[in-house]
């Protein structure tokens, strides 16, 4: 027979004990020896304070100044559980019972009120939120209410008990109440107060001056209810104590608070109470005596512990201001905090360290400056109209910005402006947040160079043949030429022929690498309008090698608007689109594929240009993620990940769109959408009709310098037979010409020599001889630096890109030399 095996104490069901009814038990048993435990001690507490405020009793041996024993009951109430009453109920009895000579019916009634009173008021305490710490202006509120409302219970249980046993006579109903009132409401304000605040464990205070302080207390205490001053000069004593409260608030806060009140208060009620002091008068008796003490008391109370509570709230704003100001003060981001000025217009008023660090710029070159130019010049216009419009309307901002450095450096910055408002709901000031992101920009710059260079590597075979053919053909007929020149007039009707075709060859080739020049260029941020077909040719031109041999390529072009963009961004996404739609593709079979780009408009008048192919198509799972960076998935070390991405990237910041639709074995559809530029509808204005009889230009002066002597000797030829030309191939040594006073009417200039550049040239020239500046054309043949970009972008002169076409080139020089001679 098996054994059993015997069950833990302990089982675990769901991750919870389940503990055995001996255990649950002993739990139970030692929970209700703690209850009872605090129960009695409560229970003598307050039947100790209760003996206390009855020793002072002056009328029908029940009403006292401060009833101690209501702070004790509301407090340990409080602290320990409502559950707790029947503590209180049982003491307060025994207490009117034993020591007031109340009958034992008068005693369960007061017992009662008291215990009725200490309930409701924890009942309300808890509802209301309170705080036992007394740290808030609230808490003191609440626990003041609490004080002359729940009393009430109390006082009219008790002082009607009193009144139906014959210990009190009817006329002595009110000022009893009063009386026990104001005494239950004091006990709650100064003994619940302090029994409250120092059930709590306090860091160890200043003992030498806080025993000082008690000390002074203490000394103007005893000096004012037991001296022998009386008028007005005793009540000037007692307000001495006032400066003492005060100083024990500030300077020890709540704790000091509550325990100068509650020395201020033993000694005052010990004076009065033994016939000394400006409260006591024989005349009046001490009914009129206690009312005075009581609003000593209620004044001197109340104003210590408001003053303790705010102080503490006043420290407590003052920790989290210099808290939030180092947080702000040490975040990575700028932080720049504007003031909303009457005028609408902002006004810095603070810049923490990292904004400083990005600006160059201390604080007093920031704070009390207006923000517009010094700080957000480098906005485009459209953010600019953006942020003047969320200051208006006191709404949120983000976008980009280029702020400047002290050292004339730039930095990327990505903002975002947030409104504060004040209490009335009114923008009072603007927080601009912002992140350096020049890295961040430089990085992205370079992968999409990157990603461009790869489209182009991907097509060099092709691009490469491309060249080969018209090059082939170009070598073959120059041969050709040389050799029917050598036959006389005999073979000039061939060598014509032959230098036709060799032009064609040319150009060809040139057209070749000028697609190669608008794909690799690392510039091309700057917009303009363009034609969306202008843009896809060079690109279908680039990949038409490479998509023959796996499919047909259709072009199916329609009339789409012209859009504001950059013609080597826009490019590079046509690019990579069409290598995406390549590779999708096996080799094989161009029969059974194609790769198909049209061009047009959608419903809503935005351009469009589709590139769909007859691929291997995407699940919805891959298709999902095509766009975020990285992820790819070709072959390790066939793919990047980054180029659909980058494309994403480049369409959304011309404000467009970029769709894909897929299905696997169907193919893909990639949909590209534009908007419009603005006036991209307009109609183009007419062509300026010819002139009736051409007019023969006069000879002009050309400077051509170039450090590629073939280059210029060819310009030379080209020119010479209507002008007079000038050949160098150093800067210096034209400008050397230009010092010694010879007069040229067109400089024609490189733009990138060796040693003096063109753009030294342009800058010695507009500071020698302005109006030949003016005057200057530039060749360039593309390969830019840093420099040269800006130099590009900074000047208004015309720029030729190499090779030039002889009728360009001839065009140029006419068209210059015609606004010479007009201005």
């Amino acid at each position: 027979m098996p054994r059993q095996r015997s069950r833990p104490n302990s089982e675990r069901s769901g991750g919870t004990a389940i503990q055995s009814p001996p255990q649950r038990l002993d739990r139970s048993f030692a929970s209700g020896k703690r209850i009872l435990a605090e129960m009695f001690a409560l229970a003598a507490v307050y039947f100790a304070f209760a003996r206390l405020g009855l020793s002072t009793a002056t009328i029908v041996d029940v009403a006292s100044p401060v009833w101690p024993a209501t702070g004790v009951s509301l407090a340990g109430l409080f602290l320990l559980g409502v559950s707790r009453w029947p503590a209180i109920f049982v003491a307060a009895s025994l207490a009117n019972l034993l020591f007031a000579s109340a009958s034992p019916a008068v005693a369960l009634v007061v017992g009662t009120g008291n215990t009725l009173e200490a309930v409701l008021g924890v009942l309300l305490l808890r509802r209301l939120g309170f705080s036992s710490t007394l740290a808030r202006t609230q808490d003191v509120l609440v626990l003041t209410l609490v004080a002359v409302s729940c009393t009430l219970a109390s006082v009219s249980m008790g002082s009607l008990g009193l009144v139906l046993s014959g210990k009190a006579a009817w006329n002595a109903l009110g000022l009893t109440a009063w009386v026990w009132w104001l005494g239950n409401a004091m006990g709650a304000l100064v003994v619940g107060s302090a029994v409250l605040v120092l059930a709590r464990p306090y860091p160890e205070p200043r003992w030498r001056e806080a025993l000082g302080l008690a000390a002074l207390i203490a000394g103007v205490g005893l000096w004012s209810f037991r001296g022998n001053a009386v008028g007005p000069l005793a009540y000037a004593q007692v307000f001495l104590l006032f400066p003492l409260g005060v100083w024990a608030a500030l300077r020890f806060g709540v704790q000091g608070a509550v325990l100068s009140i509650l020395l201020t208060a033993s000694i005052s009620i010990w004076g009065t109470v033994s016939g000394h002091g400006p409260f006591f008068s024989k005349e009046d008796g001490p009914a009129v005596d206690l009312l005075e003490l009581q609003l000593f008391l209620a004044v001197i109370s109340f104003t210590g512990l408001v003053l303790a509570a705010a102080h503490a709230e006043r420290g407590k704003a003052h920790a989290q201001l210099e808290l939030l100001a180092t947080a702000v003060g040490s975040v990575r981001e700028g932080v720049l905090i504007h003031q909303l000025l009457p005028d609408g217009s902002l006004r810095v008023v603070y810049a923490n360290e990292s904004f400083r660090d990005l600006t160059g710029r201390g604080p007093e070159e920031l704070v009390g400056r207006s923000p517009r130019g010094l700080l957000m010049g480098g906005l485009e216009s459209e953010a600019h109209q953006l942020l003047g419009k969320a200051v208006r309307e006191g709404d949120f901002f983000r976008g980009e910005a280029t702020l400047a450095h002290k050292d004339g450096s730039r930095v990327q910055s990505e903002v975002l402006v947030s409104p504060v408002r004040d209490a009335r709901g009114q923008v009072a000031y603007f927080v601009a947040t912002h992140r350096d992101v020049t890295a961040q920009r430089q990085l992205q710059a370079k992968l999409i160079s990157a990603e461009r260079i790869a489209a182009v590597g991907t097509l060099a075979a092709g691009v490469g043949h491309e060249i080969n053919n018209p090059l082939a053909y170009l070598v073959l007929n120059l041969e050709g030429v040389a050799q029917s020149l050598e036959q006389g007039s005999a073979g000039l009707t061939e060598a014509r022929a032959r230098l036709e075709a060799a032009r064609e060859g040319a150009e060809r080739i040139r057209v070749i690498v000028r697609d190669l020049k608008v794909f690799s260029r690392q510039e091309g941020e700057e917009r303009a309008m363009l034609d969306v077909n202008a843009v896809v040719v060079p690109a279908l031109r680039m990949a038409a090698h490479a998509v023959r041999p796996r499919a047909r390529l259709v072009e199916e072009f329609g009339h789409p608007p012209k859009v504001m963009g950059s013609e080597a961004r826009l490019g590079q996404v046509m690019l990579n689109l069409l290598v995406n739609a390549l590779q999708a593709i096996p080799e094989g079979s161009p029969e059974r594929h194609e790769v198909r780009v049209r061009t047009g408009r959608d419903d809503s008048g935005r351009a469009l240009v589709e590139v769909s192919d007859t691929g291997c198509g995407m699940s919805p799972s891959v298709q999902a993620r095509i766009f975020d960076p990285f992820f790819t998935t070709k072959p390790s070390g066939e793919g990047t990940g980054l180029g659909l991405a980058i494309c994403q990237q480049i369409v959304q910041s011309h404000g467009g769109e970029l769709r894909v639709r897929s299905a696997e074995g169907q193919g893909t559809v990639f949909t590209i959408l534009l908007p419009a530029a603005e006036g991209a509808e307009l109609p183009e204005a007419p062509e300026p009709e010819a002139p009736a009889a051409s007019v023969v230009p006069p000879r002009r002066r050309i400077l051509i310098i170039d450090d590629e002597p073939r280059l210029a000797q060819s310009m030379r030829m080209l020119i010479e037979p209507s002008h007079d030309v000038f050949v160098t191939t150093r800067g210096a040594e034209a400008l050397a010409w230009v010092r010694e006073g010879q007069r040229f009417d067109l400089v024609l200039c490189d733009l990138q020599m060796p040693g003096t550049t063109g753009m030294d040239v342009y800058s010695n020239l507009r500071a020698h001889a302005p109006e030949l500046a003016e005057r200057l054309v530039f060749i360039s043949g593309g390969a830019y630096t840093q420099a040269t970009r800006d130099f590009v972008r900074s000047v208004r002169n015309r720029i030729l890109e190499k090779p030039v076409r002889p009728e360009e080139l001839l065009a140029t020089i006419d068209e210059a030399l015609a606004t010479t001679v007009q201005a």
